[in-house]
């Protein structure tokens, strides 16, 4: 049973996410906090695997808490939930320790997936995201001549298949999302694995997690 603390000043979100996480056999919603503080306070007497943190709240915000559970308490995995989609708090979060990041908008099905592969050490990304980390990828940049070049070099295609990879999906989930056929996933699979040097998916998903928080560092 994997274990949730949900953090969000709005008593409404709070509440339907407990009810939407409790829906699940393997998750248990162990307690909520209204913001950063009131979460920390809590985590010695709840010992949550796995924090659900809003980004934006008083008192203190989700950057500044996930930077402290980070130091105070590093078993304890954070996945940032907001409805700001803002690169600036995506970037800030990750560095300080951050799991995975979705926006608020998100289906209950995907959420709870997210939940179990960030309990199980990998990073979740939401929309987008990988892509974006992508983008920032200038060829003069340190982040860039610390990579391998065959990762910039993916094609578009390539790297959505890679974030979904990364994200758990499995080759039929990846052909619905992407709306192809699981042949053509089957070859962007052994593409990217061969382009990388990667021996299977498991590989594929740390390569990311890696890259993200090489990515994350303060330069």
């Amino acid at each position: 049973m994997i274990r949730v603390l949900l953090v969000d000043d709005q008593d409404l979100i709070r509440e339907g996410l407990r009810s939407l996480l409790e829906a699940k056999p393997d998750l248990t919603v162990v307690g909520d906090a209204a913001n950063g503080q009131q979460a920390i306070e809590q985590l010695p007497m709840l010992r949550p695997d796995v924090v659900l943190m809003d980004i934006r709240m008083p008192i203190m915000d989700g950057v500044a808490a996930t930077k402290i559970i980070g130091q105070t308490h590093p078993t304890i995995k954070v996945l940032v939930l907001t409805t700001f989609d803002d690169d600036e708090y995506v970037a800030q979060a990750m560095q300080h320790g951050a799991r995975g990041y979705l926006l608020k908008h998100t289906r209950s099905e995907e959420l709870a997936q997210a939940i179990r592969v960030v309990h199980q050490g990998y990073t979740h990304l939401g929309p987008g995201l990988f892509e974006k980390a992508i983008a920032l990828l200038q060829p003069a940049s340190t982040v860039a001549k610390s990579l391998p070049p065959e990762l910039i070099e993916l094609t578009p295609r390539e790297r959505q298949v890679l974030c979904l990879i990364a994200n758990g999906a499995s080759n039929r989930e990846i052909a619905k999302a992407l709306y192809i056929s699981e042949r053509t996933v089957k070859n962007h699979v052994t593409n990217i694995l061969s382009r990388l040097n990667l021996r299977d998916r498991t590989q594929a998903a740390l390569f990311v997690s890696d890259f993200l928080a090489l990515l994350s560092e303060p330069p």
